[in-house]
């Protein structure tokens, strides 16, 4: 039984392709995944490869993976074997963190820091949203891009309007894709066109947890968005308390601690030694919720996310970019605090989990810190899913798991990129070439729901 059609062929660009899901796919290549964090179990026991391994995909979901000489016998007679001789087929990468309304601001000349980048290009550029067609046109192209990139599950902070954030929505089910997002609220310390009043940002919300949260049919979940403290009354933090309540299955998406000036910021603000202490005390913390940067966080405030279960999103493409500082991934899962990848478009300077791995790994060099091609991996898939507390649903090849997955070239997108990973031996090392000198074109072919979305 076919389980879903894309769009017409027309409404996709060239390279998206509209295909059903079949009932079963068998995708042939070699298959990584993982069941622990690298960096902190022993290596050999934290994933599964299979050099020529076999995806079996039902319905859209994992049937098996495994060695294809094993499970070739679960091939009917005459089906139809997707083969990706020189590809590896890894589960879809995840951003926990990613701005849509900053998509035509990116790299941006700031010359500053957060909170000047903030007043001189992203409040302007997000008023923006508010013109229904424009946000049509930037929701089609941010998902594309997206999928282009091999991501196929992202945390996405939004606007304050709400045709932006139905906009979003739908052409993300078009996609079967399974994203978290929402209305963007905030009540002071922003432009006057971006202010909202408490009670209108929360029927507004409310209206449009209705309409999207887990809709039947859907993998659509909304997230309660506030964009910092600093923008939050106590008034608007009470209601948004309140609204939680009402739909404890929504997540909360915001920032914290990504600026030194914001943090002195906040202190005054809300009279406070503690940044965390603010989100707190309005019981906003908890396994849904994902709170992005981090960079100047205590070991108290570190201690206290590890007890609530709230995760944290390391976006160091932006925080180099915008000078921030340098995300300590040791001292945060030494304090057990679930860390996920961002790629924080648009002071984020790159679509690509790869890229961003990149930058990870020189972020964590500065501090005397490094980054395995393996644990690299490992965030962009089963960590970003336990970050954002979807690990029974994403992140791993395990059977009912659903079947988003990746193909990235093995033998090399680019000259250098094929002369490099032919000098390579182990896995270990190609993964290492590929999160530094990879990216979009590393992406083969992208799989949502068991459909192929992109092909390169």
């Amino acid at each position: 039984m076919i389980k879903k059609l894309l769009l017409a062929i027309g409404l996709f660009s060239l390279n998206f392709l509209s295909i059903a899901t079949a009932e079963v796919l068998y995708v042939r290549g070699a298959v990584l995944d993982f069941y622990k964090d690298p960096g902190q179990s022993t290596q050999a026991d934290s994933y599964h490869y299979f050099p020529d391994g076999l995806l079996i995909v039902q319905d859209g979901h994992v049937k098996k993976a495994g060695n294809y000489n094993t499970l070739k016998t679960d091939i009917p007679h005459g089906a139809k074997i997707v083969s990706y001789p020189k590809g590896l087929i890894v589960p879809g990468f995840i951003d926990t963190h990613i701005h849509y309304p900053q998509v035509d601001m990116i790299a941006a000349d700031n010359g500053g820091q957060l909170l000047d980048w903030l007043t001189q290009y992203t409040f302007p550029f997000e008023k923006k949203m508010q013109n229904q067609q424009y946000s049509k046109d930037s929701a089609n192209f941010f998902i594309d891009e997206l999928l282009r990139n091999g991501t196929t599950t992202a945390n996405i902070f939004a606007a304050i309007y709400p045709q932006s954030i139905d906009a979003l929505f739908a052409v993300a089910d078009q996609k079967h894709m399974r994203i978290i997002t929402g209305l963007d609220m905030a009540d002071r310390n922003v432009p006057d066109y971006l202010i909202q009043k408490p009670a209108i940002a929360i029927a507004q919300s409310e209206d449009l947890i209705k309409k999207w949260h887990e809709k039947s049919g859907t993998r659509l979940i909304y997230s309660i968005e506030f964009r910092f403290a600093p923008t939050t009354t106590p008034v608007l933090f009470e209601q948004i308390e309140a609204l939680k309540q009402r739909y404890p299955t929504v997540h909360i998406h915001t920032h914290i601690s990504e600026n030194k000036a914001e943090v002195a910021w906040v202190k005054q603000l809300f009279h406070t030694d503690n940044y965390l202490d603010v989100y707190q005390r309005y019981n906003l913390l908890g396994p849904n919720t994902l709170l992005a940067h981090g960079v100047w966080l205590t070991t108290p405030e570190l201690q206290e996310m590890s007890k609530t279960k709230t995760s944290v999103a390391f976006c160091p493409s932006s925080n180099l970019f915008l000078g921030s500082g340098l995300f300590n991934l040791a001292k945060v899962t030494s304090n057990q605090v679930t860390v996920g990848l961002g790629t924080d478009v648009g002071a984020g300077t790159s679509f690509s989990l790869l890229q961003t791995l990149n930058e990870a790994y020189k972020v964590l060099q500065m501090q005397q810190q490094t980054l395995t091609g393996l644990r690299g991996f490992y965030l962009a898939t089963l960590g970003g899913a336990k970050a954002l507390n979807l690990e029974d649903k994403l992140g791993n090849f395990m059977p009912g798991k659903e079947a988003d997955f990746v193909v990235l070239n093995l033998e090399g997108a680019t000259p250098l990129l094929k002369r490099r990973l032919s000098y390579t031996d182990t896995l270990e090392q190609k993964l290492f070439v590929l999160m530094m000198l990879g990216d979009d074109r590393s992406v083969m072919a992208t799989y949502v729901d068991g459909a192929l979305v992109y092909s390169a």
